[in-house]
């Protein structure tokens, strides 16, 4: 019975981690799952804390702001320096650092020293510290899996990410919030400290000889330039970036939106995003099946029209019956697209410029998240909850006109 159990288990990591994908993309899913896990009961427990420190509003957005913001001033530095350094060191001194910063934290919270500033501040700082952990460590997985398994490889990582991150950590951080407010964050710390111990295990290929000297900023520049001058990587940005002002725009809004227009409340709005990320587990469980019949190219022309519809369906519904359905269909869109994006990058940007080439893809994502959140602020202020909705939607079809074409480079490639 025993020996069925284990080769029963053995099969199921078969199919979910295939062996062909090496052991060293074992101990980088394994690192990423556990960070992962970390960052979702993180997402719980951040907010949490801040409110119960405070009742003012303007804090609690600031949380959020100390969630974006740090992408956005040190993308492309943690682009640089993960072309430029040991990329394995790199992650693995991060993810110590945050684990340290962690405990830090969790002893000032048990001791009841918390404050606002302190806490916004040492959110801000673990954020920054995820920006350098996120880049270079999606730079890893091209070095580890074979180019024709990038698919299947991205689409393990995004279902762990939906899945512990999106589902599974923020009920824990909840949970553990609520049992003593120090137990999320030390947990957390915990995870940070099993990640680095994971990626401590990887093998890489040896790199190439060392550059001649550069400045940071001629890294920068060079990995603009490369992206300004190849079609589908340029292309793939100038999407996400567009794309994101108007899924920002209507996102911005989506609390409101559920509680006025679908007459949802606070269990309701969480549903929304359960229900999306049950979608993405479904897209990114689907991805390999789904590319080895659908080009690329087609592929993400479909996520577009897709998205195009899920914010004009949005602007119509007026039930939640109706809306969940579209947040579920948007769910499998936007993991199907995401690691379909990684995917093409991957294959096609040289290993020294993965890290900078990335840094702008993460630049222009979060730039347009932050230009269409105030875009969406503005137009729900003035023209109702539905208005972004109706702008997302708009200018979503005129993009899928405009990069209709372009996509063949996608495609391609």
């Amino acid at each position: 019975m025993g020996g069925a159990g284990v080769s029963a288990a053995a099969r199921v990591v078969e199919v979910v981690l295939p062996r062909r994908l090496g052991t060293g993309f074992r101990w980088l899913i394994a690192s990423s799952w556990a960070s992962n896990l970390g960052d979702g009961v993180a997402l719980a427990a951040g907010p949490l804390l801040i409110a119960s420190l405070t009742d003012d509003a303007l804090p609690v957005a600031l949380a959020a702001l100390a969630a974006w913001l740090p992408p956005l001033l040190f993308g492309l530095t943690a682009g640089v320096l993960s072309d430029r350094l040991d990329r394995r060191r790199i992650v693995l001194t991060v993810d110590l650092v945050r684990a340290g910063l962690l405990l830090a934290l969790a002893a000032v919270v048990a001791t009841g020293r918390a404050s606002v500033p302190l806490v916004l501040g040492a959110l801000f700082l673990l954020a920054t510290a995820e920006v350098f952990a996120d880049n270079t460590a999606s730079t890893l997985l091209p070095v580890l899996v074979a180019r024709d398994d990038l698919a299947l490889a991205n689409a393990r990582v995004q279902t762990g990410f939906v899945t512990v991150n999106q589902l599974a950590g923020p009920p824990l951080g909840a949970v553990l919030f609520t049992l003593g407010t120090a137990s999320p964050f030390a947990t957390q710390a915990a995870l940070c400290a099993l990640a680095g111990a994971f990626v401590a295990r990887l093998r890489l290929p040896a790199r190439a000889a060392d550059r001649p000297p550069t400045t940071a900023w001629h890294d920068v520049r060079e990995g603009i330039r490369w992206t300004a001058h190849h079609p589908a990587v340029r292309v793939l940005v100038l999407t996400i970036f567009v794309f994101n002002v108007t899924f920002g725009a209507a996102w911005s809004v989506l609390v409101l939106y559920s509680t006025q227009r679908l007459g949802l409340g606070a269990v309701g709005y969480g549903l929304i995003t359960t229900t999306g990320a049950v979608g993405g587990v479904l897209g990114t469980l689907a991805h390999g099946a789904i590319t080895r019949r659908v080009s690329l190219g087609a592929l993400m022309r479909v996520g577009l029209v897709v998205e195009t519809l899920t914010h004009l369906a949005l602007a119509l519904a007026r039930s939640p019956w109706v809306a969940l359905p579209v947040f579920f269909v948007f769910g499998v869109h936007a993991f199907v697209w995401g690691t379909t994006s990684i995917t093409v990058r991957q294959r096609v940007v040289p290993h020294d410029l993965q890290g900078r080439v990335g840094a702008v893809n993460t630049a222009g994502s979060f730039g347009g998240l932050a230009i269409g959140s105030a875009v969406g602020g503005v137009l729900a202020q003035h023209h109702g909850v539905t208005a972004p909705f109706w702008f997302a939607a708009a200018g979503s079809a005129v993009l899928v006109a405009l990069v209709w074409r372009p996509l063949r480079h996608v495609a391609h490639d």
